[in-house]
């Protein structure tokens, strides 16, 4: 059911036009991200405002431009972000992963998508690779990180 509000949220919050499209289209699934650097990990628990449809374990990853973009404040074309978020299960004073929920992504590219602050977005539903969220051409996603066009669009930051 959670995974149904997801794909529901990420293809209605925009109309989606026939060039967003082709642009979200562009962006594959990041084979082996998960053998790139983590960057952080998070946990949203119920009553975050992020909460749908964000609740739950949330890892980040970089390929090494992106670490590069981290580090330097100025990403570089190719600069690949990915957003792993899964359910968790509390239990004996613990908190371990559960099913993945989606696995999100940004690519830098400034010439491919420049009504995104030249980064583009996709989701990918639970453990697919084929079933995508973004259906707007990643304009949803855009929305929420205009906030941070200071840092390049993006929310993480390297722990010190």
């Amino acid at each position: 059911m959670k995974q149904k509000a997801i794909i529901f949220l990420f293809t209605l919050l925009l109309p989606i036009g026939a060039q967003a499209h082709a642009e979200t289209s562009q962006i594959a699934y990041p084979e082996g991200y998960r053998h790139w650097t983590h960057i952080k990990s998070m946990l949203i628990e119920p009553g975050h405002p992020l909460e749908n449809p964000f609740q739950g374990l949330h890892h980040v990853y970089g390929n090494d431009k992106a670490m590069n973009g981290l580090k330097s404040g100025n990403y570089p074309e190719g600069s690949v972000l990915v957003f792993d978020l899964l359910n968790y299960k509390q239990g004996g004073q613990t908190i371990q992963e559960g099913a993945r929920k989606l696995v999100g992504v940004m690519v830098k590219d400034s010439n491919s998508f420049k009504s995104t602050g030249g980064w583009g977005f996709e989701g990918f539903a639970g453990d697919s690779k084929a079933q995508r969220l973004a259906g707007d051409g990643g304009q949803s996603c855009y929305a929420c990180h205009a906030s941070q066009e200071t840092s390049g669009y993006v929310f993480s930051k390297m722990r010190k």
